[in-house]
């Protein structure tokens, strides 16, 4: 069994970058940072250091091994934080992770009826988005995360989580002002879109992963001209004129000048939001009185 302490110093090495640093931040010596990693590598039969770099680098084993010792310690963190509660001897603590749109949006209520309801439990917000989320989430880094899932999404919906769903955020279209079809008082279809330049994603983003597996099955490819993870500035570059996009609702709730936003017919992609923990970790008060803050701000929402 791998040991803990151990493990500590090969997280302290990696992120001091010397065995000395190292020993300084754990209060050791050198000679006991030294002897910590060589009975580590003799214990994975790995070596772990890369000897006389400067400064200190991990070799591939040893990355792998950080990476999931900091998963361990927040799993350890997190036990500690949640046997002193029982205790009565430390306060509420609940780290929270929410991607950008629904933290300029839902949050502001929900954290005002958390904080009013619970004024001595520490929050810690993490603003990041999905793909980021998650992993942090299965590390244990985060007790309770705001994420979202579609049908294009299918690494997101087989994780096992345990999700509180919250809202269903349908897509709109964004148009320049002057555009033609930015007059049509209906709802427009995608497949009115098929022929424009577009505004996209980063080709691994999750919102245009969403937007092309729409139009897939409207029959057509979106042709971005332009690429942002930024709906600010995807509105922006279709205020000015280079395309139109279709983005979360939620993105659009306070749309830039010289934006048209205009709602889609049926076949619009739609993301499920879902307050989300793993099964086992953290199920303290803070986290049941967060999701009930959530569950009241997105009923006021919708």
């Amino acid at each position: 069994m791998l040991d803990v302490r151990r493990l500590r110093v090969l997280a302290a090495i990696d992120a001091t970058g010397s065995f000395s640093a190292a020993a300084q931040s754990l209060a050791l010596t050198q000679s006991a940072v030294s002897q910590h990693i060589a009975a580590l590598e003799r214990a994975v039969g790995l070596p772990l250091v890369e000897r006389g770099s400067r400064p200190v680098q991990l070799t591939d084993a040893g990355f792998a091994l950080s990476r999931h010792a900091a998963g361990i310690f927040a799993r350890l963190d997190a036990a500690e934080q949640e046997l002193a509660e029982i205790a009565g001897r430390r306060h509420g603590r609940l780290r929270f992770g929410c991607f950008p749109t629904m933290l300029a949006t839902l949050m502001p209520p929900a954290f005002a009826r958390f904080r009013t309801q619970h004024p001595d439990v520490r929050l810690i917000i993490v603003d990041d988005h999905l793909h980021r989320l998650l992993p942090r989430l299965d590390a244990g880094e985060l007790d309770l995360a705001i994420i979202y899932d579609h049908d294009a999404l299918g690494d997101v919906g087989a994780r096992d989580l345990l999700r509180t769903p919250l809202l269903e955020d349908r897509f709109q279209a964004v148009l320049p002002t002057a555009h033609p079809l930015a007059q049509r008082s209906s709802p427009l279809h995608l497949r009115d879109l098929r022929n424009e330049s577009w505004i996209g994603g980063a080709a691994s983003s999750a919102w245009y992963r969403i937007v092309r597996h729409a139009c897939t099955q409207a029959g057509f490819t979106p042709t971005a001209a332009f690429a942002s993870d930024d709906y600010i500035a995807v509105q922006a570059l279709v205020a000015a004129g280079l395309g139109v996009s279709v983005i979360p609702g939620l993105a659009v709730a306070h749309p830039l000048p010289g934006v048209a936003v205009r709602q889609l017919a049926s076949g619009a992609p739609v993301r499920r939001i879902s307050a989300a923990s793993v099964p086992g970790g953290y199920q303290g008060p803070a986290l049941a009185a967060m999701i009930e803050s959530l569950c009241s701000a997105a009923k006021q929402w919708t």
